[in-house]
């Protein structure tokens, strides 16, 4: 089994934790929230013994890496910039690059802006889905009106930031094992109101998926406890930013060859259709959803998300 080792690098002016594995072609796997590069433990070493350079960084304000203050240091353009400081940092020119949750959307954007250093892009659980009519926070408000929504409730700094880092072992059994919070569809999130918590009304189960561990959950639960949640919370405060700030999102098209993986019962699937993904992803090899899968599919469906990610590697040109 290939081992994985652990430094720390500076690009766009902070400092990075990686954790990285094997040797030869690069790929860049960035991870969502609230996850760190502990999420990609399987892939890692699948990519490492198939011949490939695994790199999983910490995204800024995770884990080990650094935690800026600045409400804006967490825009879309900073994360992508901090992408292409990974591949300077390593002495690529190029890398592919796979992400999950908010690190598919990183990872998406990153092939858009910078076509030059991303040669091919793998995206999990949440489509390319280029740029909204109106600023996204906007939408929300309109659909959901009074009614609670994860998203919305994210972007008061502090508020999330209480609640979860009030128990955090509580916090993350209950995001990764139990209801989802971001289950708009789901009876318990429904019946949310305004001013109630993400965790308010959801399980928090005492035995734990099969994919996850008593010593999964306390890595994830230890990285939060020393990080805290403010600059994952960020990324969420950014979005109406990001809008602002990318407007050529409403026409780019990615050329790059593309793979895109999501879980049957991923509950994005309600809001993020994957449809509109095919005219802006032209060269989108392969569309994949996996049966029975949740939303936390690189952990949950190792094996499979594995095979899938060596075929697509492999057919790319050398």
């Amino acid at each position: 089994m290939a081992d994985i080792t652990h430094r720390t690098v500076k690009t766009n002016g902070i400092d990075l934790h990686l954790a990285e594995a094997g040797k030869g072609p690069l790929v860049l796997l960035l991870h969502g929230w609230p996850e760190s590069w502990y999420s990609w433990r399987h892939q890692l070493q699948a990519l490492a013994e198939a011949g490939y350079h695994a790199v999983a960084p910490d995204i800024r304000g995770y884990g080990r890496s650094d935690k800026p203050e600045a409400l804006e240091a967490y825009s879309m353009k900073h994360l992508v910039d901090d992408a292409v400081g990974v591949l300077d940092a390593l002495g690529e020119q190029t890398a592919v690059v796979v992400g999950h949750d908010w690190g598919s959307a990183m990872a998406w954007t990153c092939a858009v802006l910078r076509p030059d250093r991303f040669r091919a892009v793998v995206g999990m659980s949440v489509p390319h889905l280029g740029r909204a009519p109106r600023p996204p926070t906007q939408i929300f408000q309109h659909v959901f009106g009074e009614k609670w929504f994860y998203i919305l409730y994210f972007q008061t700094p502090g508020v999330a930031e209480a609640e979860f880092e009030a128990d955090v072992a509580r916090t993350v059994r209950a995001i990764f094992a139990g209801t989802p919070g971001f289950d708009s569809a789901n009876p318990a999130v429904q019946g949310k109101k305004k001013g109630d918590g993400y965790l308010t009304g959801l399980e928090v189960p005492t035995t734990l998926p099969s994919w996850l561990t008593e010593e999964d959950l306390a890595y994830f639960a230890n990285e939060f406890s020393r990080s805290g949640f403010r600059g994952s919370l960020n990324r969420y405060r950014n979005m109406d930013r990001d809008w602002h700030e990318l407007p050529e999102l409403a026409t780019a098209v990615i050329q790059q060859p593309a793979l895109f993986l999501i879980g049957e019962k991923d509950p994005t699937r309600a809001f993020a259709p994957v449809d509109a993904m095919k005219t802006l992803v032209p060269n989108l090899r392969d569309l994949r959803v996996l049966p029975g899968a949740g939303h936390w599919i690189q952990q949950e469906r190792a094996a499979e998300v594995n095979a899938a990610l060596l075929s697509f590697l492999k057919a790319l040109p050398a």
